[in-house]
């Protein structure tokens, strides 16, 4: 398993203690690099101050032919001819050389060579900063030494890295503690409302989560959320078990009409006329059966959008094609289909706006009065369709829940239709990335589509 598999694995909180341990230990790492480089810097400036101006009196000292001047507490000096013979050395140095060969020549050569001698880490004896130049006295070259002692400075960087790791380290734990503690809150909720949603698995009914109402940063909106899609699931368990129980009973009603039927007819013998009507009576409910069983099948297929193909279809077409059905019944009722369409192309799956329009026009000559007035008007890419009627209009109760499936604006099941007409049309409409809508104007009812085109 890699490391990211392995971070993967481990808790939100651990995570993000370990992203702010990791950052806080860039920050502090780069923060302590900052100041041990300044703070190096300022002690080299004033070791290299001091070295330089040591040298430069034991260049003129040479330089004159006298007596070498004492420098800084615990220097060292160094003199040497051009072959790298000791002329003068401190005593501390007896005849130990400071340079190596490749520096004497260089220096015999023209060049300053400035070198520490020693290490800050590990901790080392007699550690020093030399400089060495080529001087000339009586007309002969000379080298000249100058070397000063780092152990003030060497202590004084040692300190501060010391104090800069406690530091750091005292500082990054603060940092992940409360890191932690941060973290913990802040997830706080999200475990109530797992906890919550737990609840909810095990069975339990109209439960929802406790969101604070004086908050409203991304907890609590995560809440809010989770409340409303508890609230749409609850509508929807509801929705369906209402389904269950009205199709059980819009297939138990023309079933049960059958089995009396046939029961009547078997009780005792029958004449050829009353057997003829009796099957006819029972292909008029099987009929029924077929027509639900139809269109609960094409709602289920609307429910997938890849059902849906769209085409160029002329919008005059179409309508007329779905209004041609309903004129005899309209003619036989004294009613008038008015239609105002514009003839025009449209992008829809005619399969499934044909007979959406067919449902609309059904249940205004069945429910409705007057003239059923069909219009269309097509602009920006969108079509808006409305069929409207001259009827009462729909009952104030019935307009919230009027694309419901098995939703009848009559309180009795006993007439026509399904209940399923209002909602294979807004089905449609979905399909298509529309929507529809019921309302009640002044002369009527009035059923309006919206959808691209």
């Amino acid at each position: 398993m890699n490391l990211r598999d392995w971070l993967r694995r481990l808790p939100v909180v651990t995570r993000l203690v370990l992203s702010v341990a990791l950052t806080m230990s860039l920050v502090l790492t780069g923060a302590a690099g900052l100041v041990y480089s300044r703070v190096k810097t300022a002690l080299d400036q004033q070791l290299n101050d001091d070295l330089t101006a040591y040298q430069r009196s034991l260049d003129q000292a040479v330089r004159a032919e006298t007596p070498l001047p004492p420098g800084p507490s615990g220097s060292l000096q160094q003199v040497l001819d051009a072959h790298g013979r000791v002329l003068h050395s401190s005593d501390a140095l007896r005849h130990q050389l400071l340079l190596t060969p490749a520096e004497l020549h260089a220096v015999a050569h023209g060049a300053t060579v400035r070198r520490d001698v020693g290490s800050l880490l590990p901790i080392t004896s007699d550690t020093l900063r030399l400089q060495a130049r080529r001087v000339t006295a009586g007309g002969e070259p000379r080298i000249v030494v100058a070397a000063v002692r780092r152990g003030h400075r060497d202590e004084a960087l040692r300190e501060l890295l010391a104090q800069l790791a406690f530091a750091s380290a005292l500082t990054l734990v603060a940092a992940s503690y409360v890191g932690y503690r941060t973290a913990r809150a802040a997830l706080r909720p999200v475990e109530r409302y797992r906890s919550g949603a737990a609840t909810l698995a095990d069975g339990a009914q109209n439960t929802r989560l406790d969101v604070p109402a004086d908050r409203h940063d991304e907890i609590t909106r995560l809440g809010h959320t989770l409340n409303h899609m508890l609230d749409r699931l609850e509508a929807s368990a509801e929705r369906e078990r209402r389904f269950v129980a009205d199709a059980s009973h819009e297939l138990r009603t023309p079933l049960t009409l059958m089995r009396a039927e046939l029961d009547v007819a078997l009780h005792r013998p029958r004449s050829a006329g009353e057997l003829t009507d009796t099957l006819r009576s029972v292909d008029t409910e099987v009929q029924r059966l077929i027509d639900l069983a139809n269109a609960l099948l094409d709602l289920e297929e609307l429910g997938s959008s890849h059902h849906l193909t769209r085409a160029r279809v002329r919008l005059a077409e179409l309508v007329e094609a779905a209004v041609a059905p309903h004129l005899r019944t309209a003619q036989r009722a004294g009613r008038v289909v008015s239609v105002d369409v514009p003839d025009t192309v449209i992008e829809s799956d005619a399969r499934w706006l044909q007979p959406a329009i067919g449902n609309l026009l059904d249940n205004a000559l069945r429910h409705g009065h007057g003239t059923v007035r069909l219009t269309a008007t097509v602009h920006e890419g969108r079509l808006r369709l409305s069929v409207t009627d001259e009827g009462p209009g729909f009952p104030a109760k019935f307009l919230p829940r009027a694309f419901d499936r098995f939703a009848r604006a009559e309180a009795s099941r006993t007439s026509e239709g399904s209940g399923l007409g209002l909602a294979f049309v807004q089905a449609v409409a979905i399909a298509h990335g529309g929507t529809a809508h019921v309302e009640n104007t002044e002369h009527g009812s009035a059923v309006i589509l919206d959808l691209p085109c």
